[in-house]
């Protein structure tokens, strides 16, 4: 494998040779992607196993099925979405014709984050690919199996001079910041997309931004709480809360508080068992780091579901904490594992202040039948995107652009999205001569 700076050069030559400019290359190399993933499969399905103890339904589920759903819809769109665009013409200029054009920025980099390692990864690269453009992959060294099965994946399938995957730490993801790109897109933490941002102003270099933050989820009085309990343990507990638009912490209305945490306990029970440490199916946290950061919130707390971890199995069991105020440490920073902070309210609305005081969430769930209600709250709130009466559905549509806002991110993709975050848009005004 080529240093970065060899890597980047490569790639830039081979662009500006413009094979990734034709339709039908980019169409090939999407189908020649998809059947890569097939092949690779199961070794997809132990990586992740290996890597975060993700079982074969949620490894699917989450990671596999997704990607290849995006791919499928970028092979049945992406003519269309590449075709010139016709647009009118200022009335002042009758013989003028005006057109859009779709093209490729040039070399992209693409890093991807440990918690979705597989579905964050591969899910831009098929924008990237779709738009035109050339890439390298860096994936996350905190999912080594993934990391390596990524490489041997994309070894297999591309030329690296085309598409490419360097592995590493810290030190490779310095290195390719140095390097000149033409698009960034960066999926992590806040405060690695500042030094991500950074890197990239120093060569104008535009970027998309996937990060996090404290995404509420509000249970009002008048929810269906068995369904609300339903989707806060799935939205909450899948890969044992190590999801960016995970919800974050608990709002519920005092009426419904007690009868909502026992359903919540009976739903954690019948999907993962009387004894969740002895589920040899529910995730571990990635590594002793954030099992320990995880654990410091435990300590001291008023569980009121759970509370329970063995570090040795980077095991901590889903957790419903009680005694939680705004200013308790585990309201400070996004958790990022299987423990929910519970909140309960009279009177929504200085709740809604101080979430609107704070960074922007990524998301944002609200579990009430009231429209009225709904819309205050939509109107009130800025976020990335969310769900009413559900959570975590969103970020699997393709016909909804999926990011931040402020501090949880900027830009956006999914579906058509992918393919215009990796597209400059050439505007082009023809007249008669």
């Amino acid at each position: 494998m080529d240093n970065a700076q060899q890597l980047v050069a490569k790639q830039r030559e081979f662009f500006n040779n413009g094979y990734s400019k034709n339709i039908s290359y980019r169409i090939q190399a999407l189908k020649q992607l998809r059947q890569g993933i097939e092949n690779y499969h199961q070794r997809i399905l132990n990586a992740l196993r290996a890597d975060l103890n993700k079982s074969e339904a949620e490894a699917y589920g989450s990671e596999i099925r997704i990607v290849l759903g995006e791919l499928d819809f970028a092979l049945e769109h992406l003519e269309e979405w590449a075709a010139p665009r016709s647009v009118p013409t200022a009335a002042f200029m009758p013989d003028g014709i005006s057109t859009i054009y779709p093209e490729p920025y040039g070399v992209a980099l693409i890093i991807a984050p440990w918690n979705y390692p597989f579905q964050l990864g591969f899910g831009p690269l098929i924008g990237a690919i779709a738009a035109g453009n050339t890439a390298v992959l860096k994936p996350s060294e905190l999912t080594p199996e993934v990391s390596r099965l990524t490489y041997d994946l994309i070894h297999e399938v591309f030329p690296e001079e085309y598409i490419a995957v360097m592995e590493g730490e810290v030190e490779t993801s310095t290195a390719l910041l140095n390097e000149k790109f033409d698009y960034i897109f960066f999926t992590g933490s806040t405060g690695v997309g500042r030094i991500v941002m950074k890197a990239a102003a120093e060569h104008l270099t535009p970027v998309t931004l996937e990060l996090g933050g404290k995404s509420p989820a509000i249970v009002h009085h008048d929810a269906d709480l068995q369904l609300a309990a339903q989707r806060l343990v799935r939205g909450k507990f899948l890969n044992a809360g190590q999801t960016c638009v995970a919800p974050d912490y608990l709002l519920v209305h005092k009426d419904v508080r007690d009868e909502l945490l026992h359903l919540i306990r009976d739903e954690i029970q019948d999907k993962f068992g009387d004894d969740v440490l002895q589920n040899a199916d529910f995730p571990h946290i990635v590594n002793t780091r954030n099992f320990d950061r995880l654990s410091a919130f435990l300590e001291g707390s008023d569980a009121l579901i759970g509370g329970r971890s063995v570090r040795e199995q980077l095991l901590i069991e889903p957790t419903l904490l009680g005694g939680v105020d705004w200013n308790s440490p585990v309201m400070q920073e996004e958790i990022f594992g299987p423990i929910l902070p519970v909140i309960s309210y009279t009177d929504l609305n200085p709740l809604l202040d101080e979430i609107v005081r704070r960074p922007k969430p990524l998301a944002l769930y609200l579990f009430t039948e009231d429209e009225e209600l709904q819309k205050h709250v939509l109107g009130k709130v800025s976020f990335g995107g969310g769900c009413i009466n559900d959570t975590l559905s969103h970020m699997t549509s393709h016909y909804l652009p999926f990011g931040g806002v402020g501090e949880s991110g900027m830009g956006s993709y999914h579906g058509q999205q992918s393919f215009e975050v990796f597209s400059h848009h050439k505007s082009i005004l023809k007249r008669q001569a």
